[in-house]
């Protein structure tokens, strides 16, 4: 409890003017302040958690830091256990699969939304690769599925729990407790219930369904006045997904807007992490190459991975070394 004060003090300080604490509701920017200090609580009780999907360093900076290891198979075992190892391989585009264009995808997308059906949904499920580091340990990469689910009051809950897809029912590595070390496959890794929040701003809000109005969302959403990279725009779309499930008609609109961005090249069908078929479109950064993975029918995206693009031997980083990994479920 005194965490929980502790936290909506540095939400919403004592205004001037002489009120106390807990006289009023908190104001919008209160809000937003709340819910990211909330957000940023799960991580406290475990190594410092380089998440490539709200991490707002730029690529030189988590490759300086933790590069290293980002290869490294990690076994921490007991008599009858297999070894957990620590990053995925990348995906690979399907041989003499078709590339399909984005705008061709985005028109699919559009006429699969003609019913409005299915709506959005606040919350996620998701399982990803993160890179996560301590002060004192090599840096690690950590398999989890994470469900978020909100109700009718405002309050949500999320729950976090260590898999791996690609090895059901097989020990899975975990940082619970800030030690890596070998758990059974869907161990719970954390629970936790949130109060009631109703904050406006994105990515809180709902997203709108015009290209126009979600462009303008997404900016928001990274805190930059200016027109988004399409880095920035590909984090914000991972992070619009980390708190929504969306619809048939944000998909669209989603797509459409992914339509216009420059950059992204279509390269033909994966398979991704979860046995989906999708389009992978790709983004070519510095010492980077991310892949978007989307649905070819309703245009929803299936996933998002980031790749090592050039080799350093200096960090016995391999190009194609992946760097992080999410695939959001409905």
């Amino acid at each position: 409890m005194a965490d929980e004060l502790d936290l909506l003090r540095r939400a919403n300080p004592v205004p001037v003017g002489g009120a106390h604490f807990g006289d009023g509701p908190l104001d919008h920017r209160a809000e937003r302040h709340l819910a990211g200090l909330l957000s940023e609580r799960p991580a406290q009780r475990r190594p410092r958690l380089l998440d490539t999907r709200r991490s707002r360093l730029t690529w030189g900076l988590v490759t300086a830091a933790v590069v290293s290891a980002v290869t490294l198979t990690l076994v921490v075992s007991g008599p009858g256990t297999q070894p957990a190892v620590a990053a995925p391989r990348p995906l690979v585009v399907l041989a003499d699969s078709t590339p399909m264009p984005l705008d061709q995808l985005a028109g699919r997308a559009e006429t699969a939304a003609a019913d409005g059906s299915p709506k959005p949904r606040k919350g996620t499920h998701v399982q990803s690769w993160s890179l996560g580091m301590s002060d004192d340990k090599p840096p690690i990469t950590l398999p989890e599925e994470r469900i978020v689910r909100w109700k009718a009051d405002g309050s949500h809950t999320e729950l976090v729990v260590a898999t791996d897809p690609r090895h059901r029912g097989r020990p899975v590595l975990s940082d619970e407790g800030g030690d890596p070390r070998l758990v059974e496959d869907g161990h719970v890794v954390d629970r936790r219930t949130y109060p009631p929040s109703w904050s406006d701003a994105p990515p809180e809000s709902p997203p709108p369904h015009d290209v126009a109005g979600l462009r303008a969302y997404l900016q928001e959403t990274e805190y930059t006045p200016t027109a988004l990279t399409t880095p920035e725009l590909l984090h914000a779309v991972a992070d619009l997904l980390d708190h929504w499930t969306l619809g048939a008609r944000e998909n669209a609109t989603l797509a459409r807007l992914l339509a216009d961005t420059r950059g992204l090249r279509p390269v033909g069908e994966v398979t991704d992490r979860l046995g989906r078929r999708g389009q992978a479109y790709v983004y070519d950064g510095s010492g980077t190459r991310t892949m978007l993975i989307m649905d070819p029918s309703e245009g929803a995206v299936l996933g998002l991975e980031t790749t090592f693009s050039r080799a350093d031997p200096k960090y016995g980083v391999k190009a194609g070394d992946v760097m992080s990994y999410s695939a959001w479920m409905r």
